[in-house]
């Protein structure tokens, strides 16, 4: 009977060690450190979504946000959180990188002033500043923007404020910011009692589209393993909207000290709704209509096949 027993635990012992060696691990490179425009990734590490579906995710904060997208496209990571503009300006650029799934399904971009200022409408801008962080697509954004009250890019100042965006704004630097995430921007100036008004891009002659999305390397696209990632984060969506004061305490759990305050529990309620509730399926218009407009305003000199740069992962 002993030798029963001891046969039994190492069968036992044997089964589940082939099980955990049969997870395929991935490597998820974030855009930033982790927030709530990462909630389905978060939860699904933290409910095991992923290990359920037999994979073993290990996610990475960069130490430089420009880096991911770019350490992919070399073969250094599975995946990266990258933005479909950028996507395109990158694609354009050379790097052999293709969109296989969505994490935030509507822009989050937005320009930014103080409510209580003297800023009231876009055409109050003339001859006013306006800070950025990123040069290039968020230029464009505003120039098109600002053609909606018949202004352009050249009747305003542009001031380089790096990341620092409504502290630029409390302290008079600038009077406007663009690059500002709807999200976070305007809670943090509610919690600093300097409450903001936000206004919106894709309101404003700018083609809608997918603000964080997922790249792969084009060339070694492991398909089977970045499709059974995407089930398991379209499970932790679902859960994630059923389930919203629950999953909120599963992401804090990720990062406690770092992650459960108020301006993350604020933010969090703005970004759930905007969450791509499928994240695999690309949206061919969406994309085509982006790079049409970027041509348009110089951003790329030609419009790529659609094909050449995003999929849907089946």
């Amino acid at each position: 009977m002993k030798k029963l027993l001891i046969n039994l635990i190492a069968i036992f012992t044997l089964f589940f060690s082939n099980v955990s060696l049969a997870k395929e691990k991935l490597t998820l490179l974030l855009d930033w450190f982790v927030n709530p425009d990462h909630a389905a990734i978060i939860v699904a590490q933290q409910k095991g979504f992923f290990e359920k579906n037999g994979l073993i995710v290990e996610i990475v904060e960069p130490a430089d946000p420009s880096m991911p997208p770019k350490l992919v496209a070399a073969g250094k990571a599975d995946l990266a959180v990258d933005y479909q503009p950028q996507l395109q300006l990158q694609v354009a650029e050379g790097l052999p990188l293709v969109r296989v799934g969505t994490l935030v399904s509507t822009p989050l971009n937005s320009l930014t002033i103080l409510a209580d200022g003297k800023i009231k409408t876009l055409a109050d801008l003339k001859g006013k500043k306006v800070g950025y962080s990123v040069s290039g697509f968020e230029s464009v954004l505003l120039g098109t923007m600002l053609e909606s009250v018949n202004l352009s890019e050249k009747d305003v100042e542009f001031v380089n404020v790096n990341w620092s965006l409504s502290p630029s704004l409390f302290s008079g630097q600038v009077d406007a910011v663009i690059g500002a995430y709807r999200n976070f921007e305007l809670n943090q100036m509610a919690l600093e009692k300097r409450p903001g008004k936000a206004f919106y891009p894709e309101e404003y002659g700018v083609p809608a589209y997918d603000e964080l999305i997922l790249v792969a390397k084009k060339e070694t696209l492991p398909k089977q393993k970045i499709s059974t990632f995407l089930t398991a984060l379209e499970q932790a969506t679902i859960y994630l909207i059923n389930h919203p004061e629950e999953s909120w305490n599963d992401f804090v759990s990720y990062k406690p000290k770092e992650l459960d305050n108020e301006l993350n529990r604020l933010a969090w309620k703005d970004t759930l709704p905007r969450l791509a509730l499928r994240p695999r399926a690309l949206d061919n218009a969406r994309y085509q209509k982006m790079a049409e407009f970027m041509q348009q305003k110089g951003l790329i000199k030609t419009v790529p096949n659609l094909t050449d740069y995003a999929i849907q992962v089946e």
